[in-house]
């Protein structure tokens, strides 16, 4: 008895956030350790599959930076990163592609077609979802100074044609979204998935935005765990990047969310996904977890 009456404590607690997220959009972007540990992947698609189901339109944008790395490596293709994003040559765009949207974007269909949904792998490319143009990189010289500098097939969104995913999600579907776009003059580009997420977001008019990381959140010290910023404000970005405190790869999400912010997105968030069911604890409790980015 106890156990079913915790159980419907949960669902008390739960039912004024299905209520406020009822039809609203969700982009969720999935990456990390929670993409290669089995248990983390399960837990990650069943939530986004009860999402649907109690009525939110969630859509997710993937990454597959490990994969990648792990097939560059087997081809004896060393993996170099610049301010957080992938140098991206020729052949090695080939690989992130066929990685991408050949493999990881095919398993997570899969995944969430076994757990009840109804989802559809896209690219980019397709319908012309994103445009880009090449970004360059932020590199950090001896000096702390910063340069820009070519990192190859590395792009930076120049325009979301969101038509394809909005008669998908209208039609009931979850779009599952690979970072690969083309740009003006044909080529084809790498973009950081937390951007696409973000721009995505944007053009979806999403009520929330949701950013899995490899960590906490953003953390004061990174050598701290309990050093947690609950909450950041989009006008102390540039100084926590300044002083080191948000660099690497935390970098582009960051920017993703206050994009996304300054776009119309409700509400940012970055979490833990190495936490199982980190999505539902942020949106359907009143513990959240992680960083939230705000205005």
């Amino acid at each position: 008895m106890a156990s079913a009456l915790e159980k419907a404590g949960i669902l008390v607690e739960a039912l004024p956030y299905i209520k406020k997220f009822y039809g609203k959009t969700v982009v969720i972007k999935y990456g990390g350790h929670a993409m290669v540990d089995c248990a983390l992947k399960k837990a990650v698609l069943t939530d986004v599959v009860l999402m649907k189901y109690v009525g939110m339109r969630p859509v997710i944008v993937h990454g597959g930076g490990p994969e990648i790395t792990a097939m560059l490596k087997k081809l004896g293709i060393e993996s170099r990163f610049i301010g957080g994003l992938r140098v991206t040559d020729d052949e090695t765009m080939e690989i992130v592609e066929m990685v991408l949207v050949g493999k990881i974007n095919k398993e997570i269909v899969s995944m969430l077609n076994a757990f009840g949904g109804r989802a559809v792998g896209l690219s980019g490319k397709d319908a012309g979802l994103l445009q880009a143009a090449r970004k360059l990189g932020r590199a950090r010289r001896p000096d702390g100074t910063v340069e820009m500098v070519d990192i190859g097939h590395v792009g930076e969104i120049t325009r979301v044609d969101p038509d394809i995913a909005s008669t998908l999600i209208d039609q009931g579907y979850i779009p599952v979204i690979s970072p690969v776009a083309v740009g003006a003059d044909g080529e084809s580009y790498n973009i950081n998935a937390d951007y696409v997420a973000g721009e995505l977001a944007v053009a979806l008019g999403a009520e929330k935005l949701v950013i899995l990381t490899d960590v906490e959140g953003i953390l004061a010290d990174r050598r701290d765990r309990d050093s947690l910023i609950s909450v950041i404000h989009a006008p102390e970005i540039p100084d926590l990047v300044a002083r080191g405190v948000i660099e690497g790869g935390m970098i582009p999400k960051v920017e993703c969310c206050t994009r996304a912010l300054s776009g119309g997105v409700g509400t940012t968030h970055i979490l833990d996904g190495r936490v199982a069911h980190s999505i539902l604890l942020e949106v359907f409790t009143d513990k959240g977890i992680g960083t939230m980015v705000v205005g």
